[in-house]
């Protein structure tokens, strides 16, 4: 597999409040078998793991980690995603269904807790994104399944609060395991939703079901024009886990995937295309599925969270502990960062000011907690 795709530049910020206990988490929904990318690993000194399908030369990444991470926030409980509406910072918590601002002297406060979210094993309230009228889109675990909602939200930085909710689509198969999670806006302004195949191997390939899917849906939920199966919300198929959704400036559209016992996986998501699980774990060079364009061992990677700034992609991971950087125009080489310095890293962004803001996630039960862990790092990037 061959692409070469020119760089790009992502943005998003900061502001106030003060911080409450989370309630209770609900009763857990059935529960898979974890495998090696999601059972945390024996710290040791980090291994690179990983190999790629064959490239060209390597291209120089315009930009790069610079610096020593600062704690920004801390004593967060098992934190998922971190996203900025109107420069305020959000974050959700798996376990407690709430959603908590971001205060620029690091305090946080609830906005309002998800109702119905049933927390348990990788369950609970999970993905965030933001719509361009503000709204925020919520990915989370319910009594039903895993589902999609879209929240209004008032108020200003400071004092802002979760409105109403509306289920833009439900009953996405769940599990104790693999339920995917992550949901971003792409460039064409439609919401692309990570599902995982919640312990069911075979619904990957399933196109008539939800699981092992990447999703396209409107920001109203209604399959929209080009989607590559007529009336169906399907995307790609055949993933196990997806969990980082990321686009170049030319539109092409990354993600991160946990394997099994073998590869992790970076792929270019095309739509309509086929990634193999479970027939195919990693680069098989087998017709019919497309090969990743990176993989990992998953004892080096458990590839979560992703962002993509200046024309690098950066990936949170979680047993590898460490961050990685990857050129988009070379996608098959990768960089370490901060390797086991500050344990299970689940996401990654870029803050208005530029800096990359990345999420630990030792408090979910996996990791091994730190002082003032689980918390959100600072670190200036710069241009090569």
């Amino acid at each position: 597999m061959r692409h070469r795709i020119p760089a790009v530049t992502v943005g998003a910020a900061l502001v106030l409040a003060a911080c409450t206990p989370a309630p209770a988490p609900g009763p857990p929904p059935a529960s898979g078998t974890p495998t090696a990318s999601e059972i945390p690993a024996t710290p040791a000194p980090s291994t690179a793991g990983g190999t790629s399908a064959p490239a060209g030369p390597p291209a120089t990444a315009d930009a790069t980690v610079a610096g020593t991470p600062e704690t920004v926030v801390a004593d967060l409980a098992a934190p998922w995603s971190i996203v900025f509406r109107n420069g305020v910072p959000l974050v959700s918590e798996r376990n407690g269904g709430r959603i908590l601002e971001v205060a620029a002297d690091g305090s946080t406060r609830s906005i309002g807790t998800v109702d119905g979210v049933q927390a348990g094993g990788e369950a609970g309230l999970l993905g965030l994104a933001v719509g361009s009228t503000g709204d925020l889109f919520v990915y989370s675990t319910a009594v039903g399944g895993n589902r999609v909602q879209r929240f209004t939200v008032t108020g200003s930085p400071g004092s802002l609060a979760l409105g109403q909710a509306r289920t833009l689509l439900d009953r996405i198969p769940a599990a104790g395991n693999h339920d995917g999670g992550r949901i971003a806006f792409g460039p064409d302004g439609n919401l692309y939703v990570a599902t995982g195949d919640a312990g069911e191997r075979d619904s990957a390939q399933d196109r008539g079901s939800l699981a092992g899917k990447i999703l396209r849906m409107s920001p109203d939920g209604a399959v929209p024009a080009g989607n590559p199966f007529p009336g169906s919300l399907v995307y790609s198929y055949g993933h196990r886990n997806p969990q980082g959704l990321a686009w170049a400036e030319d539109g092409t559209m990354f993600a991160t995937e946990f394997g099994q016992n073998t590869w992790d996986e970076l792929n270019i998501i095309k739509p309509g295309a086929n990634y193999g699980w479970p027939t195919v774990e990693g680069i098989a060079d087998r017709d019919g599925f497309e090969d990743p364009v990176q993989q990992w061992q998953p004892s080096a990677a458990s590839p979560s969270g992703m962002v993509q700034s200046g024309g690098t992609l950066f990936i949170a991971n979680l047993r590898g502990q460490v961050l990685r950087s990857v050129p988009v125009a070379d996608p098959s080489t990768s960089t370490e960062h901060f390797s086991r310095g500050y344990g299970r890293l689940r996401d990654v962004t870029v803050a208005p000011d530029g800096r990359l803001w990345f999420l630990t996630n030792n408090t979910d039960g996996r990791g091994s907690p730190r002082q003032g862990d689980d918390r959100i790092l600072a670190v200036p990037l710069a241009r090569e």
